[in-house]
């Protein structure tokens, strides 16, 4: 084979995942995942055969009572098609991949991702022909939500546009809109007949609370907004290399669902044939079992707790002990993984190359790094930064 037939293949750029970490920095196994696994271990009966091609019906079933409550009007309806789905990024492709070739568009394949987004999101919709539209969303001057921007484009945006939406925990923001915001989305959203896609990644990671974080999406689809959900389990489960995730999409009727749920079905097969077992039997133990559950959710309030605490110690020690100049507000309001600094360009540069704390050049940390070790450390190269003064 002639080595010129890649030539024109070109580097593409470096990508960087976000993953937990405990006090000391290391990966955190949760312990409600390593009692699941003995379980699995344990079990004489299990196998190693084909799931169904749309996934673990055990797990399916949990995960989308997960999100969308168990007495949700849409799942005692029978109008919920879930497919269990490579992680977050997997239900992202499918959804995308199912709404491009089955979605009645108003005019162009075009989906409005916020601005910023997961990066990843581009992709997606890029490799299955749809076209990302940006929507106002982050302020860098008040470092919160752009609302009237955010409105103002839903408000302009064709009837029936697909609008994607981070349902908590806004990567790589950290910025959600309140409850009291969400209802006038939901609405401006159903006056125009669009088209609401849910990337759920967070869900109880975000706040500690698996009820509130699901908020936003249960709102909608009680209220009757057409849409689907993408949910991962790699950040409130720490399974990330097990990427276990489900895609849920909301029928208008239980005679559609079952039309969609054929169709996703051929979708799927065409490109993995089956989903991976592990992940999903894991996650629908803990799912399904009332005390693993209830262990769950206390491991999802240890994460989240100390990603929290460490928000409030870097402010305090930025406003109290260095008394930085600025208002740094922001970094306990946003919540999540991800906070936006509100540094510039040069400002992260100059973390990064001399103070050896590692950002995207646009000022977003990962909280999850921070840690009772270092968190005053990275307080006092913040301070010097802003004053000009890191050498």
């Amino acid at each position: 084979m002639s080595a010129e037939i890649w030539d024109s293949v070109p580097l593409a750029p470096p990508d960087s995942v976000g993953a937990y970490r405990d006090n000391d920095g290391k990966p955190w196994v949760l312990p409600v995942v390593k009692k699941a696994t003995q379980i699995l271990l344990n079990n004489p009966t299990l196998d190693h055969e084909y799931l169904s091609i749309i996934g673990l019906p055990a797990f399916t079933s949990a995960a989308a009572k997960l999100i969308l409550a168990p007495d949700a009007p849409a799942i005692t309806e029978g109008r919920v098609v879930s497919v269990q789905t490579i992680s977050g990024t997997g239900a992202n492709h499918l959804g995308a991949l199912f709404l491009s070739r089955f979605y009645q568009f108003n005019g162009d394949k075009q989906v409005y991702l916020s601005k910023p987004t997961w990066v990843n999101h581009y992709a997606v919709f890029k490799n299955v022909g749809i076209t990302p539209v940006e929507y106002p969303y982050f302020d860098p001057r008040t470092l919160g939500v752009d609302f009237d921007g955010f409105k103002s484009a839903l408000l302009d945006a064709p009837t029936r546009s697909i609008i994607l939406l981070h349902a908590c925990a806004h990567n790589p923001t950290g910025v959600d809109p309140s409850r009291e915001q969400w209802e006038e989305i939901a609405n401006i959203i159903l006056s125009k007949g669009h088209f609401a896609f849910f990337d759920s990644a967070y869900q109880g990671f975000a706040s500690g609370d698996l009820n509130n974080d699901a908020w936003a999406v249960r709102h909608f689809a009680n209220k009757g907004v057409p849409l689907l959900i993408c949910q991962s389990f790699a950040k409130n489960a720490g399974l990330y290399g097990e990427r276990v995730g489900a895609l849920h999409v909301i029928a208008p009727t239980s005679d559609a669902a079952k039309r969609i749920r054929s169709q996703l079905s051929v979708l799927q097969r065409s490109e993995i044939s089956n989903p991976p077992a592990h992940g999903a039997r894991l996650m629908s133990l803990i799912l399904n079992d009332p005390k693993l559950f209830e262990e769950w959710d206390r491991d999802i309030k240890t994460m989240a707790h100390r990603i929290i605490s460490m928000r409030e110690q870097l402010y305090k020690l930025l406003t109290e002990e260095f008394k930085t100049p600025g208002s740094w507000e922001h970094i306990t309001k946003q919540i999540g993984m991800f906070s936006f600094t509100g540094l510039n360009q040069q400002q992260s540069l100059a973390l990064m190359e001399k103070a050896h704390i590692y950002m995207t050049s646009n000022g977003r940390i990962s909280m999850a790094g921070l840690n009772t070790h270092n968190v005053r450390y990275v307080a006092e190269c913040l301070d010097k930064v802003v004053r000009g003064e890191l050498s």
